[in-house]
């Protein structure tokens, strides 16, 4: 089969007018997050996060949301990597989630900031030590010269920590909350007619629309 010749009709769901109605839609995030995992969705929680070079060059690449409440959705990262340097530059990002299993999308729009060194600490005492070692191990996003090398520093870190029975937090590591301004709600639907319901912040409150598809 070629690639234009890839096509599937969405049948899986609906989402009607009112969904949204009266209910914060980072709630709705974090149940339809949980209705993706109870689904056999393999990473449920992951998503597309896109940031903004200072020339205006956009850059995407796929993280882990690891929290969702009506503040935002909360992410972690080397805070030396190119996605910390754009956030910190512009303070904007996107994001989006795609459940296949549900044929259902999520889509984020809004300002981000660093969190709290006591949240961060939280959360990365709660890791597993392979991956505490490996945020002490990698340079994120700059050149290396082989995997060996990258083998190298891993053993490297897990020799430091050997005898150490809780690993700090590294400074260079960390993690960012995105506020949403918009909030998109997509459900794929036969013959491409989409439903797309879309919640706009508005003061303290959100006023809710339907898109065409």
């Amino acid at each position: 089969m070629t690639i234009d010749g890839m096509r599937r009709d969405y049948q899986v769901g609906t989402l009607e007018d009112g969904a949204l109605d009266g209910v914060h839609p980072l709630r709705v995030l974090e149940r339809w997050i949980a209705e993706a995992a109870e689904a056999g969705s393999v990473e449920p929680n992951a998503m597309a996060l896109a940031t903004v070079g200072p020339g205006g060059e956009p850059s995407l690449r796929m993280v882990l949301c690891k929290g969702v409440n009506v503040d935002g959705v909360v992410f972690y990262t080397n805070l030396e990597s190119r996605k910390a340097r754009e956030l910190d530059g512009s303070q904007q990002a996107a994001v989006t989630f795609w459940w296949d299993v549900l044929e259902r999308q999520v889509r984020l729009e809004g300002v981000t900031e660093r969190l709290l060194d006591a949240e961060a600490d939280a959360y990365f005492s709660s890791r597993p030590r392979g991956s505490q070692v490996g945020a002490w191990t990698s340079p994120q996003s700059t050149v290396i010269a082989s995997r060996a090398e990258l083998d190298l520093k891993a053993q490297q870190a897990a020799d430091r920590f050997a005898d150490v029975e809780v690993i700090p937090r590294p400074a260079f590591w960390g993690g960012y909350r995105l506020r949403p301004t918009r909030v998109e709600f997509w459900q794929g639907r036969a013959s491409r007619l989409h439903d797309r319901l879309v919640a706009e912040r508005q003061g303290d409150g959100w006023v809710v629309s339907r898109l065409a598809p």
